[in-house]
């Protein structure tokens, strides 16, 4: 029988990179079953309360205690693991910020900077209530700040923006978790060279993409300046791009820009874009209308062919991402029962995820998602997920699963694939899918073997009559070994694509039993 424990640490908060690190510590301890590090929110408390743990020493308790929670097969191993997961928590805490006259951390961001002489960069991880001011002690004390808190409200990030153009410092999010700065990856990056594209970008896991696309091409990237998924939308008004990009402009070590979003507002995007006087512009707006355009920028429609335009720009090949698929498409479609015509896609990357979507209604109609492309096609207007009681059958979904719904009170996908496993298991295996579309996103940040942590139940997935399509993001020189993690995914009979639009027009292809939209865009035909 199973044991649960918790243990409350009054006043010890700790930020969601920490406590990601202690969950998946103790999550890999001896017979541990489930695991979770989290400050007592009142969502947190109710969700560690219907996973069965008894949550009454916690009524009193405040989203700045935290909370340690583990099930295991016995009291001696829920006991280890918590002791895990308070070394990683309390070890973690007090390095790197240098002795202070009492011994003590600091505990303001103005005694954090007096400490570490040359700081030129806050990262800001805290609850959404309190985030907007602790940018703000950030930009007081003359720092840039990556604001990786999400729920900061629009007329916080205007009045952080506004200021910080001002003091000539950039404010990069809400929710931005992306960056590389000075050759430094901030967040969740990747190992890429230095190169001549500077990108400023709305998107974390589209900057992911056209990072390690442009490092695979020998090109690289002077700078990558993460924005905020709200800073080009009318509310916010580009501040902080506007600023990227005329900071981008000036830079001698830029000799391109790459803008990247989902669809701006064009009078927004139009404004940015006019900020670079004397270097290039490919504007990467995925999903962004076919009718709109941006004068003086090149507009793409995927993030392929945005770092393609770019490469184009400075007269460096690309090579031809269709070679092969187009044939492993006709291969794996042949066999396939004739009700298998539904592409599922299950993402850690929320770009990524709206990116398939894009190019799947494109080619194969409707598709519906928890990140829709517009407000008729959320998963509510299923009436019912697909294959279980009342659910439609045969219907094309793709979800985020980095969103809320999926990670309260557990890791981000990227850092620990055990939901996206659980997921899978309950819902890639129903009758009517062709096509299983994943993504697996290297990098600093990220698990150090997604690929190895999926490759059993996307063999599962094969050997019970569907296919499996998954592109995997990353660099030669990422921590988990690019190659080695493609072939695991090889190995498990999955078709692995050189690009993340690559593999939703393969997925299409499948689907459709029509091998040839394998090769649109950049391998042959048009997108």
């Amino acid at each position: 029988m199973s044991t649960a424990r918790l243990r409350v640490f009054a006043g010890a908060y700790r930020d969601s990179l920490l406590l990601l690190s202690a969950t998946r510590s103790m999550r890999a301890a001896d017979g541990v079953e489930w695991g979770a590090a989290v400050m007592a929110t009142e969502a947190n408390v109710a969700d560690l309360g219907s996973a069965g743990f008894g949550v009454a020493e916690l009524e009193s308790a405040d989203a700045n205690d935290l909370v340690l929670a583990v099930r295991a097969a016995g009291v001696e191993s829920a006991e280890a693991a918590l002791d895990q997961g308070h070394t990683v928590l309390f070890a973690e805490a007090g390095r790197d910020e240098g002795p202070g006259p009492d011994g003590q951390p600091p505990r303001t961001v103005d005694g954090a900077a007096a400490r570490l002489s040359g700081a030129n960069v806050a990262i800001v991880s805290v609850p959404g209530q309190y985030a907007a001011l602790a940018a703000h002690q950030a930009l007081t004390s003359g720092l840039h700040v990556l604001l990786f808190s999400d729920n900061v409200s629009a007329a916080d990030e205007v009045a952080l923006k506004e200021r910080a153009s001002g003091l000539g410092l950039l404010v990069m999010g809400p929710g931005a978790g992306t960056a590389v700065l000075g050759g430094v990856g901030l967040g969740f990056a990747n190992a890429v060279r230095l190169g001549q594209v500077g990108v400023v970008a709305a998107a974390g896991t589209g900057a992911q993409e056209v990072m390690t696309l442009l490092d695979h091409w020998d090109i690289g990237v002077s700078q990558v300046i993460g924005v905020g998924g709200r800073d080009l939308s009318a509310a916010v008004g580009g501040l902080m791009a506007a600023d990227a990009v005329r900071a981008l402009d000036r830079d001698p070590g830029t000799d391109a820009i790459l803008l990247v979003s989902k669809p701006p507002d064009p009078d927004v995007a139009a404004r940015v874009v006019a900020e670079a006087r004397h270097k290039p512009v490919v504007a990467a707006c995925v999903g962004m209308p076919a009718d709109v355009s941006l004068a003086g920028a090149s507009l793409a429609r995927t993030l392929e062919e945005g770092a393609a335009a770019v490469a184009e720009r400075l007269g460096r090949a690309v090579p031809d991402l269709a070679d092969g698929l187009t044939a492993a498409a006709a291969r794996v479609a042949g066999p396939l029962a004739v009700g298998r015509t539904a592409v599922r896609g299950f993402f850690s990357g929320g770009t990524l995820c709206y990116e398939a979507q894009v190019i799947l209604r494109d080619e194969l109609g409707d598709v519906y998602s928890n990140i829709p492309l517009d407000s008729g096609h959320g998963l509510a207007a299923l009436g019912g997920w697909p294959g279980e009681a009342g659910g439609a059958t045969g219907v094309h979904v793709c979800l985020d699963l980095g969103e809320e719904e999926y990670t309260l009170g557990r890791p981000h996908p990227m850092i620990d694939p055990a939901a996206r496993r659980e997921i899978l298991a309950e819902q890639a295996l129903a009758p009517d899918i062709a096509v299983v579309l994943l993504d697996v996103v290297l990098g600093y940040g990220s698990h150090p073997d997604p690929a190895g942590e999926i490759t059993d139940i996307c063999a599962d997935i094969v050997a019970d009559g569907a296919a499996v399509v998954a592109y995997v993001l990353g660099t030669k020189a990422d921590p988990q070994g690019y190659q080695a993690q493609r072939a695991k995914l090889a190995e498990a009979g999955v078709i692995v694509t050189p690009t993340a639009a690559r593999a939703a027009w393969t997925a299409a292809a499948i689907a459709a039993r029509r091998p040839e939209v394998a090769g649109r865009g950049l391998g042959g035909g048009q997108p």
